[in-house]
Parts: C-alpha cells; sequence; structure tokens
C-alpha cells in the first residue's frame, strides 16, 4: 500500500493501483483515516438509570421471584402500577444475565464409537429385528436375525408376533448352542431396542461368557451388516408386500436362508457364499478358481494381456467402524 501511495503521487491513484494490482478500494479504505464511531445517544423515552434498577428491583421481589416477566406486568397493571413493558423487563434481565434456563436439564451421556474386530468366524455377530408386514394394516411379525460378520452366515433366526426380552434370551441360547460356543470365544453387537438392552438378555450374556456392544443412538451404521442383511432379504423380487399368516412367513425365510447361507455369492466375502466361509472351505474354492484362471491362460494366452487374473480374494478382517488413519498410526522413537 505504501508503494501504491508513493507512485500515485507522480501518475496518480487510479493509475498507481492499476499497475501494482492494488483493488482501489481498499487502498482507499488504507489511506483514508478511520472515522472514529460515533456513539450512539440514549433515546428520550428510554428509563434512567434510577427507573431500571427499579424494575429489577421489583423482579427480584419475592412474590416475583418465580414468575416470568409476562406473570410481573400482568400482576403489576392489576394493583395499578406500571413500570415498564415486557420486552424491557426481558431486557434488563438479559443485561443483567438473568435470562436463562432455570430448569434442570437433561445431560445425555457420551456413547463411544464401538470399533468390534472379527478375524474368524464365530468371533463377532450382529443381531437385529425388523417388522414383517402382517396379513391386515397395523399387524406384523418379527423377525430376529443373528449374523456373523466375518463369514455373513446367518447363524440363527426366528419369526414371532412380537419383539420381547425373553424371545430374545432363548434365540440368543439356541444361536450359541448350535455353533458349540465357549466362554470368552464371542462379542455379540445389536442395536439399543428394548430386547437388546433388557437385563435378561445382559444376564444371559454374561452367564455364557459373552461380551456384548451396543450401537449409540440414533447411529444407523454402527450396525451395517445387520441392515444390509434385511435390505437382501427385502430387495429381493419375491419377498411379499404382506404375509397371510405367520406360517406363511415362516415358509418364505425357510427358502430364503437356505438360499442366502447356501447359494448366495456375497460380494463382501469375496464372492463366496457365507456356508463355505464359515465352514472353512473358503481357501479350497479360492485355490480351485486360481487353477480354472491358470488353465484358461494357457489356453488362450493371446486374450489375457495383463497376465492370468486373480479371482476377488476373502478379507483377512471385518471392522464395525475401523479407527481412522490418524487414531491407527503408531509413533515409533529411538
Amino acid at each position: 500500500m505504501q508503494t501504491a501511495l508513493e507512485l500515485s503521487a507522480v501518475v496518480g491513484k487510479a493509475a498507481a493501483c492499476r499497475s501494482l494490482a492494488v483493488p482501489r478500494a481498499s487502498f482507499y479504505r488504507w489511506w483514508m483515516p478511520r472515522m472514529a464511531l460515533a456513539r450512539r445517544p440514549l433515546p428520550a423515552r428510554a428509563l434512567s438509570e434510577a427507573e431500571r434498577e427499579r424494575v429489577l428491583e421489583v423482579l427480584h421481589a419475592p412474590e416475583f421471584l418465580d414468575r416470568s416477566p409476562w406473570s410481573v406486568y400482568a400482576a403489576l397493571l392489576d394493583t395499578g402500577l406500571y413500570l415498564c413493558s415486557v420486552s424491557t423487563m426481558y431486557r434488563i434481565l438479559r443485561e443483567a444475565g438473568e435470562v436463562k434456563e432455570r430448569r434442570n436439564q437433561l445431560s445425555r451421556p457420551k456413547y463411544k464409537k464401538p470399533e468390534l474386530l472379527a478375524t474368524r468366524p464365530n468371533e463377532v455377530w450382529t443381531w437385529d429385528i425388523t417388522k414383517l408386514r402382517g396379513p391386515v394394516k397395523w399387524t406384523y411379525f418379527y423377525l430376529y436375525v443373528m449374523l456373523d460378520i466375518f463369514s455373513r452366515y446367518v447363524v440363527g433366526w426366528l419369526v414371532a408376533g412380537a419383539q420381547t426380552a425373553a424371545l430374545a434370551r432363548r434365540f440368543i441360547a439356541e444361536c450359541c448352542d448350535k455353533q458349540d460356543i465357549e466362554p470368552g470365544q464371542l462379542m455379540i453387537h445389536a442395536d439399543r431396542g428394548p430386547p437388546m438392552k433388557a437385563k435378561t438378555t445382559a444376564q444371559l450374556l454374561a452367564d455364557l461368557g459373552i461380551v456384548h456392544s451396543h450401537s449409540r443412538p440414533h447411529v444407523s451404521n454402527d450396525n451395517p451388516f445387520s441392515e444390509s442383511q434385511f435390505k437382501t432379504l427385502k430387495y429381493r423380487p419375491e419377498f411379499p408386500g404382506r404375509f397371510g399368516s405367520q406360517q406363511d412367513s415362516l415358509g418364505f425365510l425357510r427358502e430364503f436362508f437356505e438360499w442366502y447361507n447356501y447359494e448366495h455369492y456375497h460380494s463382501g466375502i469375496g464372492w463366496l457364499t457365507p456356508e463355505s466361509v464359515h465352514y472353512g472351505d473358503a481357501e479350497e474354492i479360492l485355490r480351485k478358481r486360481k487353477e480354472v484362471l491358470r488353465q484358461a491362460c494357457s489356453l488362450h494366452p493371446e486374450r489375457f494381456v495383463r497376465g492370468i487374473p486373480k479371482p476377488p480374494s476373502l478379507p483377512t478382517e471385518v471392522w464395525i467402524n475401523p479407527p481412522s488413519r490418524e487414531e491407527s498410526v503408531v509413533v515409533v522413537t529411538h
């Protein structure tokens, strides 16, 4: 700016600003002395300092201490006294720092983000309950599904007319018994629905030696595998808009879960079936796939300009909320 000012004495302010690429408005703002901001005069109709203190004194009176300004205003009018408007009362209280919520406010706890890791089957399960429409409006059946996050294998499911802690307890116990779960082997993750948070459910998990984990409130992606599995179910072309009865839903779901576990090639596990991953057949299947591709390449090498293609591999670890890169960086000093 100083250079522009010196040059402006020779070529003029506009030319100096153009030659130095200085905005003219910025130059004039810098060059012209700042005018002191005039203090706003007190309006003639404003309350005097003594009157303001009087208003505050009345608002602090024992009979008005727990009343709102509107209530005080009305009570004063009934006694034949007018001090000021309600808005002025609020203004005086605000300036005194006395306009705030006086009731005890709910302080919600901070929930830690669940970070769960599975490196093999039967290490982390996740479960949830979804509604299935019944034969008429406002009727539902409830589908309980337990899913292994590493293999995506549905280890158990149940359809009932209600969602209760007793059913949840029976459901979890049967799933664990079917998979021969040992104490200390498994973690089960769920959202914060009533059956999931019930004391009887927590007691069962403690008796079985199972660690439990819960999603944060109102965070849907803390339980992504169950949500994805429900989407696969409800986006099937044959999924009905309504089920005629609970027996009707059982028939449909038996066929669906048979397909899902044993025939469904899942993109999240290298296009393998959940059953093959859960019961340890994945490595042999992948080895055979590689052999098929090797033979195809040897027969027609001209068609494989980039060499033998590699089939999708099976992930070695599966996370619910993997830690961010900043959290996972470890600094090693020597």
